[in-house]
This record gives C-alpha cells, sequence and structure tokens, in this order.
C-alpha cells in the first residue's frame, strides 16, 4: 500500500500576523548588527555582542518559510534588508551632526563614533551573509515541505538551519572579523565554530518551540491551506 503523502500548504500574507512576523525580524537584525560591534570573549571562546539575539531571525524566517512560503520569506529577508540599510544611513547621520562643544558633549561623540562608526562594515557583513544564509535556509525549507506536505517539520528546521547558518556565519565573519579586533587566523576559526555551532545549537534547541508557534499560527490563520492561497503561493 503505498504512503499518501499531503501537500504544502501555506496562508495568505494579508493577516497581521505577518507584519508582526516580519517587525521582528527587522528589529532582532537590526539590534544584532549594533551588538555585533562588540567584541565578547568568554575565557577562550570568541564571539560578540549580537550572539544572544541573531539565532532569533532564523526562528522567525523558519516561521516565515513553513507558513507563508518562499515569495512572503523573500519580501520580508529584502524588507529586513532595506530597513538596515536605513539604520545604518541614520547612524552616518547622527555621528556627523555637529555636536556640544563641551567637555561632556565631545566626550558623548567620541563614545557615540566608538559604538556606531563600525556598524556600517558589521551591516555589510550582516546583510550580505543574511541574504544569502536566509535565503538559502528558505529555499530548502520550501523544497523540503513541497516534497514532504506537513510532515516531518522538525527536519524541515533542523535541515535548512545547519546550511543557512554556516553560510552566513562564514560570510558574517570574514567581513565583521578585522572590524571587532579578530586579525590571526586561529581566532577567526574560533570565531566562526563558535558562531555555527551556537546559532546551529540555538535553534535545535528551540525547534520544539518553534514547531508549536507555527502550528499554533497555522490554525489562526483562517487562509492556511485553502485551495486559493496555495495556488497564489506556488504560481
Amino acid at each position: 500500500m503505498l504512503a499518501v503523502i499531503s501537500r504544502a500548504r501555506y496562508a495568505s500574507i494579508g493577516s497581521p500576523v505577518y507584519g508582526v512576523l516580519l517587525a521582528a525580524m527587522a528589529v532582532v537584525v537590526i539590534l544584532s548588527n549594533i551588538g555585533a560591534s562588540k567584541g565578547v570573549q568568554f575565557g577562550p571562546i570568541i564571539t560578540d555582542g549580537g550572539f544572544f539575539l541573531f539565532p532569533l531571525a532564523y526562528v522567525l524566517g523558519d516561521v516565515v518559510s513553513e507558513v507563508y512560503g518562499f515569495k512572503a520569506a523573500r519580501r520580508a529577508i529584502f524588507t529586513t534588508f532595506a530597513l538596515s540599510v536605513f539604520a545604518s544611513a541614520c547612524y552616518w547621520v547622527i555621528i556627523i551632526l555637529p555636536g556640544f562643544s563641551d567637555d561632556y558633549g565631545v566626550a558623548k561623540q567620541a563614545a557615540i563614533e566608538e559604538a556606531l562608526g563600525p556598524v556600517p562594515l558589521i551591516v555589510l557583513g550582516s546583510l550580505l551573509a543574511f541574504l544569502a544564509g536566509q535565503t538559502i535556509n528558505s529555499w530548502i525549507m520550501v523544497r523540503m515541505k513541497a516534497r514532504s506536505g506537513e510532515k516531518t517539520l522538525w527536519a524541515r528546521l533542523m535541515g535548512s538551519s545547519g546550511v543557512g547558518e554556516f553560510v552566513d556565519t562564514l560570510i558574517f565573519c570574514a567581513i565583521a572579523s578585522p572590524v571587532i579586533g579578530i586579525t590571526d587566523f586561529g581566532s577567526f576559526l574560533n570565531y566562526v565554530i563558535v558562531g555555527f555551532v551556537y546559532k546551529t545549537g540555538v535553534e535545535y534547541v528551540l525547534v520544539p518551540v518553534t514547531s508549536l508557534v507555527i502550528r499554533a499560527i497555522k490554525r489562526a490563520e483562517p487562509t492556511y491551506g485553502t485551495e486559493e492561497t496555495d495556488a497564489a503561493v506556488a504560481a
């Protein structure tokens, strides 16, 4: 007897839930870019100040890809990209605006330049890494879903995250390392390995929670699984 594979189902992006997920992804990425300008060390472990936030961007990307499909995920990725570029431009404007000339004003200007000055380079690395990693992550999820339908969600989450996070980490670390003070190959390798293992590990640990959130959103979305929506997503 042949096993019946359920079809891949999706929801329309017209509901408020998609907008909330998109906004959350953009905020997480922008805050991660700011935090990533600070090098962080726990004993032999080298990372950056955005380490605790960035995995959430991929968790949100997984939710969008699974519930709304590749087109909606791509829209979220490009919107986040544009907002990150806008944030970086704002940092530049803030830095060049003339500040107060007293001692406090000069000290504050120096602190702002020190904190936000390196961010545009961090943003460049983050954006390139985010575009490549998230696009690959979303594409793999959708392709796996096309084969398995609604089954084996855990496999889609883990498989796509592993590949996407590796691409993301490698690109980001290659660009960001000199900015945060990593100059030798050993430290760079440490940075890449720790970043990949940590981010992927966090996503794997959160797979049960991510699965529950995805199922809850699917139940809450009135258009999820309708023939019209599935046809529109697949078109």
